[in-house]
């Protein structure tokens, strides 16, 4: 700013008589006729004095504008403060009767979405292994083909749910709610899924699928005798049946199944969606895909108009 009011307007000390100046309050520069548009006035000695007052004003006048000609700051906009929409993680349960096909979709959702994958036969089974009184109890209740009381389950599938990967990721609920009072009791806790899969098949093939089941226990991965056989015989020599997979108890528990499965798809009725299981896996996973995809689809344009 200094630079600027020195050419238009010379240090006070700079002024000696009897130099010629050229006078005016918009500019004033020494002995320089063509920058000017006023006409020059010639100062004399005498009339030294009165420039100099005259000087000193203009170049206040310079350095302090008037307060009428100072331009107002401009006002800024008014913006709302949002903060960054994030889209909610999935929340899924998938459900069906015993050899279902859960098992696979399961494992097709989870690669493709990175849901974390909770099956409560899963937590259910390492009670039992463990040899736990609730894995006692759970066991009996299982070999007679009926449902492990809620009070055992309820509470570890809880836990498991409001662990931190299952918050930040999403999550799969493999098989569960079992009934209205499980379901019941997930909701007094704030457990809502987003959807549910319902996957539908025959019973007649889903006690072929069953009886014909077995299990590798050294890789983990599951058989089946006509539809998915073991690709060695040392394979097939180690592979295992569960203790529930014979036909008299897939029968008992297809029927508990259907005692019960009415009642839970009454409460989650808005946002059920039946898939027909006995297509091809590719095919059954096609029609989940294109739902979880339109509701991630939904969730993000959701974000999107609160951040806007």
């Amino acid at each position: 700013m200094a630079s600027n009011v020195s050419s238009v307007c010379p240090p006070l000390g700079a002024i000696a008589a009897p130099k010629v100046y050229y006078h005016s309050c918009s500019s004033l520069s020494p002995s320089n006729p063509n920058s000017h548009t006023k006409s020059p006035t010639l100062l004399s000695s005498q009339s030294h004095s009165s420039f100099i007052s005259s000087f000193s004003r203009c170049h206040r006048a310079n350095l302090t504008p008037s307060r009428s000609t100072v331009a107002p700051l401009p006002r800024a906009p008014n913006f709302m403060v949002v903060r960054s929409a994030k889209a909610e993680p999935l929340r899924v349960m998938i459900s069906g009767a015993p050899a279902s096909g859960k098992g696979t979709q399961c494992q097709l959702i989870t690669q493709k979405y990175n849901l974390v994958h909770i099956a409560a036969g899963d937590l259910l089974r390492a009670e039992v292994a463990a040899g736990s009184e609730n894995g006692r109890r759970a066991r009996e209740c299982m070999e007679k083909g009926q449902l492990v009381p809620d009070e055992i389950v309820v509470m570890m599938v809880k836990e498991r749910l409001l662990q931190p990967d299952s918050q930040e990721q999403g999550w799969l609920l493999d098989g569960y709610p079992r009934s209205s009072s499980q379901a019941l009791a997930l909701k007094d806790f704030g457990i809502e899924p987003d959807i549910f899969i319902l996957l539908e098949v025959p019973e007649e093939i889903l006690v072929e699928r069953v009886v014909g089941r077995r299990l590798d226990p050294v890789t983990g991965k599951i058989y089946h005798l006509k539809y998915s056989p073991p690709e060695t015989e040392e394979i097939a020599s180690r592979l295992t049946q569960r203790f529930d997979d014979t036909e008299e108890k897939v029968k008992l528990r297809l029927l508990t199944h259907n005692q019960n499965v009415e009642a839970v798809l009454s409460l989650y009725e808005d946002i059920t969606i039946k898939i027909d299981g006995c297509d091809s896996k590719e095919n059954v996973f096609a029609q989940i895909d294109v739902t979880l995809e339109n509701l991630l689809q939904q969730r993000k344009e959701a974000s999107g108009s609160l951040a806007a």
